[in-house]
């Protein structure tokens, strides 16, 4: 396929999208179960238009004047391109599978909005309903925030040093272009694609057929380490889902001691057996009754509540899942983490702590939870966050935002990773 081709079917998926209300995931598989002729490089650059759009939907937008999938599509191609109009009338061309070619209101117009300076909140490309919580979190940074979680995401895996050290799965994955993390201790990282481009199927890699290493990103990693699971504890991951922190922590106690990994949702956990058994991981024993969760009350060194949440530091990977989002949504997930700390906190030990992670960037689910839960647990208090940062990732001062009673926030504009958020408390 050309590439008027190729964005004639980037349109019609995003159309499929806002139409049918339906996950970018979902629409893409089924576009390409419904168009066989179409190869793996035509697939992976629909699917980087597709999801340009999505991620600068208002600038977009914004170039023509028109929030529809046409506008998304052909405005994140040349936002992401850094083009002119020129760029879209070459591709229409003599392809006839191409789009309509631009007419003379929408010449007009690109024209007119890309020697604009863009407004800051068409610069974010975040929900409007969204730009106070932005400012809230990241103050005058906001714009800047947002803009980075408009951008392609990178490939982050993690060295699984019950199998092999981080140099040894570098030299396995050389010829993918894998190099070490910034922050994360075991981390590697392939950089985001260019153009029309998509990352090498790791997943097929021997090496990862042989569990030496695992898809995770490195926010997820630095979270993880930032728990502190120590060899030989009793930890209780309350929230394991599928089980991405589960194997990094059992990796950080070498086998030794026991991680209890449960989830309210069983399906949650459906996968993380198979990742146990290919990772070697011996230390796990997974719980899918809360029934059984009642003989470790107050028993635990460590309790990991990776809380369900917005997921808005996702957005780079998810960006469909950031126009969906509603203010009820957001409601309803703070009501629900403050249940899940309360309830999580009944097993930790005194003298044992309680790790709160989300992978959101919004001050409701982060710092203010953390501070609601210790005006309701007193036998609580916060670590110092300033000191564990330090301390775990010495020469990284700037790539986290630290407050020593709230917590540690992770950003894309900041850390490069996806957005995360780690609060530590323990019990007297």
């Amino acid at each position: 396929m050309r590439l008027g081709g190729r964005l004639a079917a980037a349109i019609e998926i995003l159309q499929d999208i806002e139409t049918r209300h339906r996950p970018a995931a979902e629409a893409m598989r089924d576009w390409g179960l419904s168009h066989r002729f179409a190869g793996a490089g035509d697939r992976a650059a629909i699917g980087n238009f597709v999801y340009d759009g999505l991620r600068r939907r208002r600038a977009a937008a914004f170039l023509f004047d028109a929030d529809t999938p046409r506008a998304l599509a052909l405005g994140g191609f040349l936002l992401e391109n850094r083009k002119g109009p020129e760029a879209l009338e070459a591709a229409f061309a003599d392809d006839s599978f191409a789009p309509p070619p631009l007419d003379d209101a929408e010449k007009a117009m690109l024209v007119t909005r890309l020697r604009q300076d863009l407004p800051d909140a068409v610069r974010a490309s975040v929900p409007a309903w969204c730009e106070p919580m932005m400012a809230r979190a990241f103050a005058e940074g906001w714009v800047e925030e947002g803009m980075a979680l408009a951008t392609r995401p990178p490939l982050d895996m993690r060295a699984n040093t019950l199998k092999a050290g981080r140099e040894k799965v570098l030299a396995a994955l050389s010829r993918v272009g894998a190099v070490p993390a910034r922050i994360a201790s075991h981390g590697m990282r392939i950089p985001p694609v260019e153009g029309d481009r998509r990352h090498p199927n790791v997943q097929a890699e021997p090496a990862f057929r042989r569990g030496w290493f695992e898809v995770q990103d490195e926010g997820s990693q630095v979270v993880a380490e930032l728990a502190r699971a120590a060899p030989g504890a009793q930890v209780l991951d309350f929230c394991a889902g599928a089980g991405g922190k589960t194997l990094a922590m059992a990796a950080m106690m070498e086998n030794r001691g026991q991680i209890h990994a449960y989830d309210a949702d069983r399906q949650r956990l459906a996968p993380i057996f198979e990742r146990l058994k290919r990772a070697a991981c011996r230390n796990v024993q997974v719980i899918a009754q809360e029934d059984a969760l009642k003989a470790l009350e107050g028993r635990m060194d460590l309790v990991v509540v990776d809380a369900p949440c917005t997921g808005s530091g996702t957005w780079r990977r998810r960006p469909d899942a950031k126009w969906r989002l509603t203010p009820q949504q957001l409601e309803a997930r703070c009501a629900e983490q403050m249940a899940i700390l309360d309830s999580a906190a009944r097993y930790v030990k005194p003298g044992g702590r309680l790790a709160y992670i989300t992978c959101s960037i919004f001050e409701e689910e982060n710092g203010a939870q953390a501070q609601a839960f210790l005006a309701r647990a007193p036998e609580f208090r916060a670590l110092v966050h300033g000191a564990l940062w330090r301390d775990r990732f010495p020469g990284n001062q700037t790539a986290a935002r630290v407050d020593e009673a709230s917590g540690i926030t992770l950003t894309p504009a900041s850390a490069g990773t996806d957005g995360f958020y780690f609060a530590g408390f323990e019990r007297a």
